[in-house]
């Protein structure tokens, strides 16, 4: 018989260098709750099984940090959904490519968003993550504008550019030196995405530039994008490169680092999930 999931998850870790969480409280929450917007399947995709999708390797970097899933269908009212608001305990936005101002998921992402802002004003924990599309929603939520311009990153793995925001950040603080290292001078964070916000129009938005601060650029050779942020005062982290797929979507590429991008998806996974040092007792609190 195969050993769990669970199992293999922290043997890889192990095996990393990425340090487990450990909890020893009775008022703790070891399994906290993640939900997982789905999306509309493309029309006329042949491969496509009903009307919306999670694809399986978020569920599993997720899981990979202890967390449940629960995903967040589409065509629901929004009573439905502020009712599974308050029974989880953070909001992964995943990849893909949906309309970022008319889809299912856009609307979504909205109730989502608003409620998430209201809850931490309240002194609620409730962190969100965004993945790729993720990362682009959410510059369109807190804007209410859609800034992305088109870039040659279909299919291509870079180098990180870490800013000197990135040196303070509450995402980065836990990475060991090796693999910062590692991150900004070899060609390895995946990017599968044709559009970005490039960082002209972050620094001409006053919205963008008072909620985010960059830790991380890229450049396609022509324009330098953003690739990650974080929010200032609020638990939101975003993403515009994958880190889920060399564990969990067996991309090949001799190129690419997998040990050092493992080691990523696991402390991301951590530092999301576990709700980050500064506050993993709020968001594991039952």
């Amino acid at each position: 018989m195969s050993p769990p999931f669970a199992v293999l998850a922290v043997l890889a870790a192990c095996l990393c260098g990425v340090p487990l969480l450990v909890v020893c409280s009775d008022h703790l929450n070891y399994r906290p709750i993640i939900g997982v917007l789905a999306q509309e399947n493309i029309v006329g995709d042949p491969h496509a099984q009903g009307s919306s999708y999670i694809a399986a390797s978020y569920v599993k970097y997720l899981e990979s940090a202890g967390a449940r899933v629960v995903p967040i269908r589409i065509h629901q009212t929004d009573e439905e959904y502020e009712k599974i608001f308050n029974s989880i305990n953070g909001l992964l936005l995943p990849g893909g490519d949906v309309d970022l101002e008319t889809s299912q998921f856009s609307r979504l992402s909205k109730i989502f968003y608003d409620l998430a802002i209201k809850a931490n004003d309240a002194s609620d924990h409730f962190p969100i993550w965004g993945t790729c599309q993720g990362l682009q929603q959410m510059t369109v939520l807190t804007s209410n504008k859609n800034l992305l311009t088109l870039t040659d990153t279909k299919a291509v793995a870079l180098p990180l550019t870490f800013t000197p925001a990135s040196q303070n950040s509450r995402l980065f603080k836990a990475f060991p030196g090796s693999l910062l290292q590692s991150l900004s001078e070899d060609n390895i964070t995946s990017n599968f995405h044709s559009w970005s916000l490039s960082l002209q129009n972050y620094s001409r938005n006053a919205r963008l530039k008072r909620f985010y601060k960059v830790l991380t650029t890229n450049t396609d050779g022509r324009r330098e994008f953003i690739s990650t942020m974080e929010a200032n005062h609020y638990p939101f982290y975003a993403v515009q490169w994958h880190l889920r797929k060399s564990p969990f979507e067996w991309v090949v590429n001799q190129a690419w680092s997998l040990c050092c991008l493992v080691r990523a998806s696991f402390y991301t996974a951590h530092f999301f999930v576990s709700g980050h040092e500064e506050s993993s007792q709020v968001l594991f609190s039952q």
